[in-house]
């Protein structure tokens, strides 16, 4: 298969609210630098404005590990599981070549190529360098990044600037050894296996030198950490501190996936991961001092396709070779895609800008600080959380039951704010066949039961369409149901609500009395 090199010139550069000047920022990235927010805008994996228009790839070359995670398993040949560590084919570095230019072709939108596992890609160097070095000529287009646990990252700073790699995820969980310790069993370094408070040390210098090293060479730093409640939940605020002060520009707290039936060692013990309040209690006290993502997926080694879903089982070796693409036009269709899809996010900008400078003039929720809200005599109106099912493109999209993730927001005074996800099963059974019309009526009440669980704390849920049963038990569950902002953009259908809700009196009071 003849495998082109593509064109090495980028879509335009996505202006509008890039200047800090913008009534009315796009994601909790507002805040950098233009030159920085350049380079990270159309990567899904940064930006919650990206990641409703761009897609990501995960390629599986990495198979060796050099730490043992008290909350990771790797497994294989598992298409069953969506975390970290699961992969489906491990792949040579040709196979992920013609893998990725496969992708690129059908998913024009796709801009990230990233190596995170299954195990540390800097454990597998030979591999991985060996697949960027290619990427790099065939697809220069295409973001690269790289995952890691930060070990091994000073030995091989230098190799990563020599690519087209200018983004880096480390995994830093603590910056105590003794907290370590309950966090990491052991690491392999320097030809030995090294246990308990030594390994973490070892593992902490290591990732804090690799963190300097990476930002005094201009390569953007993301750290990830996993919040693991009664191990190192408060000790996170300290790391945000820290990476933050050393140059990371993007600090990604995510929940310990911790079920049984995936094998960890936390999973078996009993380890609890943290509920959806306290994760985003937490978000909320480090973004006092890092600007936080909050829409990670912790997708699998090899994920394929938009945040939120995996197309990768349409991508396997075996289809591959059996698909016929004119590389020479699936290319340029790349470029005509990406070049409408910042179009279309400059005007959405432009939009959000003039909604901004609106709603700080409109009356019925005044736009000001609380101490001028208490000095004028107006009584705060607390914030809201509600559940979206989207498909994408920022829109209320989806019908409730075929949704298997919300997005969650958070509407207040200051307007509307993304603030993380919940992942549900699948309600429906068909397009016209949901829950309580389904041959196994049984199976979908459970089903229901586990997506309002997921859902505590949210009061309202939008969504294109509902039917009558999920209708009625999510009223039930104290969760009103709201299908009357189909197609609508995400934030202003959040605000619409929320305006109806302060107009009907019912957000007076304690401002967090309706949190989970």
């Amino acid at each position: 298969m003849d495998l082109p090199v593509v064109s090495n010139t980028p879509p335009a550069a996505v202006g509008g609210c890039a200047s800090k000047g913008c009534g009315s920022p796009p994601d909790a990235l507002s805040h950098l630098p233009d030159h920085i927010r350049a380079r990270v805008q159309d990567h899904p994996c940064y930006s919650e404005e990206a990641h409703h228009y761009f897609a990501r790839m995960h390629v599986a070359v990495a198979p060796a590990c050099n730490i043992q995670c008290n909350y990771c398993n790797r497994k294989y040949d598992c298409a069953n599981e969506s975390r970290p560590g699961v992969v489906s084919e491990l792949l040579t570095p040709e196979q992920a070549v013609k893998k990725t230019l496969a992708v690129a072709a059908a998913i024009p939108q796709m801009t990230v190529l990233g190596i995170a596992g299954p195990g540390d890609p800097l454990a597998n160097p030979e591999r991985v360098f060996t697949t960027f070095r290619m990427l790099s000529r065939k697809a220069p287009d295409i973001k690269l990044c790289v995952s890691t646990n930060g070990l091994d990252l000073p030995r091989h700073v230098d190799e990563i600037t020599t690519h087209n790699i200018d983004h880096v995820t480390i995994t830093i969980n603590c910056l105590d050894p003794e907290i370590g310790a309950r966090i990491y069993p052991w690491i392999y370094w320097n030809h030995r296996r090294i246990r308990g408070e030594e390994a973490a040390a070892i593992l902490i210098r290591e990732q804090q030198k690799g963190l300097e090293m990476l930002t005094a060479r201009g390569i953007l730093v993301k750290v990830n950490s996993v919040m693991i409640p009664g191990v190192n939940d408060e000790h996170l605020k300290e790391v945000s501190r820290v990476v933050k002060a050393k140059g990371a520009f993007l600090h990604n707290v995510m929940p310990l996936i911790a079920e049984a039936e995936h094998g960890t060692h936390y999973g078996v013990t009993g380890q609890r991961g943290p509920t959806a309040a306290e994760l985003q209690a937490l978000q909320d006290a480090c973004a006092g001092d890092m600007a936080m993502m909050r829409h990670c997926r912790q997708c699998r080694a090899d994920a394929v396709g938009m945040l939120g879903e995996d197309r990768g089982a349409e991508f396997t070796l075996e289809k591959i070779d059996a698909l016929e693409i004119d590389y020479a036009s699936a290319m340029t269709r790349r470029q005509e895609v990406r070049a409408g899809i910042v179009q279309q996010l400059e005007a959405k900008r432009a939009e959000k800008e003039e909604a901004g400078r609106a709603l700080s003039t409109t009356a019925d929720i005044p736009a000001a600080n609380d101490a001028e809200r208490e000095t004028a005599g107006h009584a705060m109106q607390r914030p809201v959380l509600m559940a979206i099912a989207s498909t994408g493109q920022n829109l209320v999209n989806q019908h409730f039951g075929h949704a298997r993730e919300f997005l969650v927001y958070e509407a207040s005074e200051r307007g509307a704010r993304f603030v993380g996800h919940r992942k549900t099963d699948l309600y429906c059974v068909g397009e016209d066949r949901c829950g309580d019309e389904s041959e196994d009526g049984a199976a979908a009440e459970a089903v229901l039961a586990h997506t309002i669980a997921a859902l505590r704390g949210c009061e309202v849920v939008l969504c294109a369409r509902i039917g009558f049963g999920p209708w009625n038990q999510l009223e039930a569950a104290g969760i009103q149901p709201n299908g009357e902002h189909a197609m609508e953009p995400i934030e202003d259908a959040v605000m619409a609500v929320y305006r109806e809700m302060a107009a009907a009196g019912k957000l007076s009071g304690n401002a967090g009395q309706k949190r989970a």
